[in-house]
């Protein structure tokens, strides 16, 4: 039992080879996230959503996605998504294609063009806002109806 020299010298040594379990695809990240430590300079750039608590200066632009800004993120930057949703600090202009949201803790200097905005009791924003449907959506509109009223 104790006798080293009784086992078979034949037997190859057990080696364990360390695994990490695949990760459920339920527990995956669906969100880009950029950390509060992160300071990032820059154009940032994204097909996906994505969520950001630390600095960004430069410009962020995820045409078909959606951004969070979260309460501690201090941006410099001119961002471009489909919605975005602030609750902490941007210095830049806003376009999104469908909506921004400027929570109680958000703040916003600088202009935001979009189809929609909503602001909670507290957010602050200054700067020129510009919403509803874009003007080209309208000139076809307008078009469309002068050409109903000629018949």
């Amino acid at each position: 039992m104790w006798n080293r020299d009784a086992a078979a010298p034949n037997d190859p040594p057990h080696t364990t080879v360390p695994t990490s379990p695949a990760r459920p695809i339920e527990e995956r990240r669906v969100v880009a996230w950029v950390g509060k430590s992160v300071l990032f300079r820059g154009d940032l750039v994204g097909l996906e959503d994505m969520s950001i608590d630390g600095r960004v200066e430069g410009t962020i632009e995820l045409r078909e996605h959606n951004l969070t800004i979260g309460p501690d993120a201090h941006i410099q930057a001119d961002i471009t998504a489909k919605t975005v949703t602030v609750l902490g600090h941007v210095v830049g202009t806003i376009t999104a294609s469908e909506a921004v949201h400027i929570g109680e803790t958000g703040s916003v200097e600088g202009d935001i063009t979009s189809r929609r905005l909503a602001m909670a009791d507290g957010a602050v924003a200054r700067g020129r806002v510009t919403t509803g449907a874009a003007r080209e959506s309208r000139a076809e509109a307008g078009d469309v109806k002068a050409v109903d009223r000629a018949r």
